[in-house]
């Protein structure tokens, strides 16, 4: 099992954030994505909304940094942590812009993106940007094979039920053969998404319980990721019985990849934090390498 950070500030839910993020800046961001670089960690995390409801935002947040230029700046201040969207919303593009703006990311990071994507579930943001709500689940499955055929090609062809294109040129274009694409969602349906179409499945808001039923009753291709959240943030540098637990969970769920999000007070301590995950993770058998 590999693991990853949830990139703190990127994301802020009322629930969950620290004190620290509310006024964080990039340069914080950029010290912390260093830290998880030199140690090993395997990828780091943005996440994509457009615009949230006043309302909503009020339950789930309304702070989401822009994936694509966030991502970015934090490639130039890395070298090997791979760039991991989680997630993009696929209806809110053409399979062509993700391939170009996030082929662009894939080139300037020399091969570290992970285009991690989902159907969505915001209607009043699909609502806002005219985007279709009612069949995205089918565009998605359609974008999705869109993208499998254009990522990586210069002169991409599709003809789908919703995407259609050919003879056009998409330079630069992503570097990686194959960038891997991790699908997002919480039903058998999605998983089934994943398995057809991608590289990795990215559950949310499911109990282990069910994950390990859910994974037991779907044969899964061979390399494959499982890409579990460990739960609440984790405290390594106060509680490193609970740390353990948590990785030890979500490794026995099925996890190939783990994704921790982490309690602090501050930047700084962040990083400490990581510095002992990193080590606890070490002793515990979990691998640190982002290839």
């Amino acid at each position: 099992m590999h693991l990853g950070i949830v990139t703190p500030v990127l994301i802020q839910h009322p629930s969950t954030r620290s004190e620290w993020e509310a006024t964080a800046d990039i340069e914080e961001v950029a010290q912390i994505a260093e830290t998880a670089d030199r140690l090993g960690f395997h990828h780091l995390t943005c996440s994509e909304h457009v615009a949230v409801p006043a309302e909503i935002a009020e339950e789930r947040g309304g702070t989401y940094w822009d994936p694509l230029a966030t991502l970015g700046y934090l490639a130039a201040r890395t070298r090997n942590i791979r760039l991991a969207t989680q997630v993009l919303v696929l209806g809110y593009h053409h399979p062509l812009e993700i391939a170009k703006r996030y082929g662009t990311l894939d080139r300037v990071s020399n091969g570290r993106l992970v285009l991690g994507l989902g159907v969505g579930t915001l209607k009043e943001e699909f609502d806002l940007i005219n985007a279709p709500f009612a069949d995205r689940g089918a565009r998605a499955d359609d974008a999705l094979a869109a993208l499998r055929v254009s990522l990586s090609n210069p002169r991409p062809e599709y003809h789908g039920e919703f995407y259609d294109y050919s003879d056009f040129v998409v330079e630069p274009h992503a570097v990686q053969t194959r960038v891997p694409l991790w699908i997002g969602g919480r039903t058998k349906r999605s998983l089934r998404r994943a398995v057809a179409h991608g590289d990795g499945w990215v559950p949310f808001g499911l109990r282990l319980s069910e994950l390990k039923d859910m994974l037991a009753a779907a044969p899964l291709p061979e390399r494959f990721d499982v890409i579990l959240s460990t739960g609440a943030p984790l405290d390594p540098l106060g509680d490193a019985e609970q740390t353990v637990r948590a990785l030890t969970r979500v490794r026995d769920a099925g996890a190939t990849i783990a994704s921790s999000s982490i309690t602090a007070t501050s930047a700084a301590h962040f990083s400490d934090q990581l510095e002992e995950l990193h080590r606890i993770a070490l002793a515990e058998g979990i691998e640190f390498t982002a290839s």
